[in-house]
């Protein structure tokens, strides 16, 4: 690791406030400024050394900056469809993210195996009509995206017994999947599966992703999105459920937010709409990630969030 001189440090964030506190109370030598996202100045950059923030303005020149880090775990809003200057390096929150879109996920399989819908309509009718929930164990899962969030995904899944396969591009053998497929060939997969879950980064090889050459090989699976709204044709989703390819789907990111009020997606019975809080950076994580960050780049120590730009994650 090279050693970077980080003097002064903008945090960019709708919690700025509750940032400064947090941060304010290590009592470090480098110098802050703490800004609301729209603030942001060039004169403001040109102050800085690094930058934390969960966005980038796009009419800003960031290419001077030492060290970038993001405050959320995608780093799409820095790279996706955007060079990157190569000097700068680029880190990324790690923190909860993975236990709670692995309880995110979890909450919604148990609400479909456990007929929660179904015996609540009952209930508003006074009508007992017994239903057999059906079990974890019996479950065949299939995750997009093998890293950390999919990684515990399936790690929360598989101890009850789940059935957990992946999806990556290399296709490289990950612990708690069963077997862990090759883009290229999961499509044969597809029709075996109870659920889908979408836990990939946003990049120019998965924008559009599930489209309807993967829906037509499912057959009444649920879909659950914590990726990225942008992976999905959502034209090809809406196709799906309507041919009861797709039994359900819970979608907790858009290709838009927030979602308009006009889009079909609201009003679809098959659809379950969360406004994108699977994976929430709180301010104790989102400063216990950056202050780690930061002393391990000043007592030059490995990194483990180092995000290649290259890739895109």
């Amino acid at each position: 690791m090279r050693l970077l001189q980080i003097d002064h440090i903008l945090v960019i964030s709708p919690m700025y406030n509750q940032l400064r506190l947090l941060i304010e109370k290590e009592n470090l030598l480098n110098q802050f400024r703490f800004l609301p996202e729209g603030e942001l100045s060039e004169s403001d950059l040109r102050w800085a050394d690094a930058l934390a923030a969960f966005n980038l303005k796009g009419d800003l020149d960031y290419s001077h900056l030492k060290w970038v880090h993001s405050l959320g775990a995608g780093v799409d809003r820095f790279l996706y469809q955007k060079p990157w200057p190569e000097n700068v390096l680029l880190t990324r929150t790690v923190c909860s993210f993975g236990q709670r879109i692995a309880e995110y996920c979890l909450s919604y399989i148990l609400k479909d195996l456990q007929f929660h819908d179904e015996f609540h309509a009952r209930q508003r009718e006074k009508n007992w009509q017994p239903m057999t929930p059906k079990m974890l164990g019996e479950q065949k899962v299939i995750i997009y995206g093998t890293g950390e969030i999919g990684q515990e995904t399936a790690k929360s899944l598989s101890q009850f017994g789940v059935e957990v396969y992946g999806v990556s591009l290399s296709g490289k053998p990950k612990e708690y999947f069963k077997e862990v497929l090759m883009v290229d060939s999961h499509f044969g997969k597809l029709s075996e599966v109870d659920y889908l879950i979408n836990t990939m980064p946003l990049t120019e090889q998965t924008a559009g992703f599930f489209d309807e050459r993967v829906f037509e090989q499912v057959n009444d699976a649920g879909f659950i999105n914590v990726g990225r709204g942008a992976s999905v044709n959502e034209g090809a989703l809406l196709s799906a459920l309507n041919r009861k390819q797709l039994r359900f789907a819970v979608l907790d990111v858009f290709a838009v937010e927030p979602l308009p009020s006009e889009h079909p997606l609201w009003n679809h019975s098959g659809v379950v709409i969360t406004p994108h809080i699977s994976a929430v950076t709180t301010p104790e994580e989102g400063a216990a990630c950056f202050l780690d960050t930061l002393r391990k780049l000043e007592e030059r120590k490995p990194l483990g969030n180092v995000v290649d730009w290259n890739k895109g994650y």
